[in-house]
């Protein structure tokens, strides 16, 4: 028990490190949350400082989601406590305490766990993403179906109880911080990704 609450832990910290704001305040100074959309992930690194560090964003978010997994499975392997350590590094990433429990949109962050926990229905669920933003050039329309998509898939490939009831709840509140992005959706005033620097539309 205290090696899987240990894991838990160290995977909401894991989760909590800020990478997009550290990207944007290493590169430039700037403090990426008084930029652009005001969110620290990925497309709102690539609108204000370029495709390069928009990659990296999203690469070190999501490599944390897979770190926190991959090193609860090597220590405290339980299901549950892998379940608890995707759910717990998506929440850092958030919450972050290091930027007073004010994160990001947890998309790569969730991808970079559940690629570790459920490879199969997280690879669905991407091709959902690059689908969805191939066609229509909104990542927030791309995160809001992969996110639902992904319980969908775990029911497909019958994944465990303890695993479709984290789906659900990664499901949840990945939309729940997509709210704003729904509403632009609606009312058709969201901006579409752009791969030059500065630019939307």
């Amino acid at each position: 028990m205290f090696p899987a609450a240990l894991c838990v832990l160290a995977a909401f910290f894991l989760g909590s490190i800020p990478f997009g704001y550290l990207v944007i305040r290493l590169s430039s100074g700037k403090d990426i949350r008084t930029l652009g959309s005001g969110n620290m992930g990925a497309t709102n690194v690539m609108r204000i400082a370029g495709k390069k560090l928009g990659i990296l964003t999203l690469f070190l978010d999501a490599a944390k989601g897979a770190l926190a997994v991959w090193l609860t499975r090597l220590y405290s392997p339980q299901e549950s406590a892998l379940v608890l350590a995707a759910l717990a590094s998506v929440a850092g990433h958030m919450f972050t305490p290091f930027l007073r429990f004010k994160g990001g949109k947890g998309v790569a962050t969730a991808l970079g766990s559940l690629l570790v926990l459920t490879p199969a229905a997280i690879g669905l669920s991407a091709a959902v993403f690059f689908l969805a933003v191939g066609l229509t050039r909104f990542v927030s329309l791309g995160s809001i179906l992969a996110a639902v998509s992904y319980p969908l898939w775990v029911l497909y490939l019958k994944g465990s109880h303890e695993v479709l009831i984290a789906a659900l709840v990664l499901a949840a509140l990945i939309l729940w911080r997509h709210s704003s992005n729904l509403g632009r959706l609606l009312r058709g005033t969201e901006n579409r990704i752009q791969w030059k620097k500065g630019s939307s539309s």
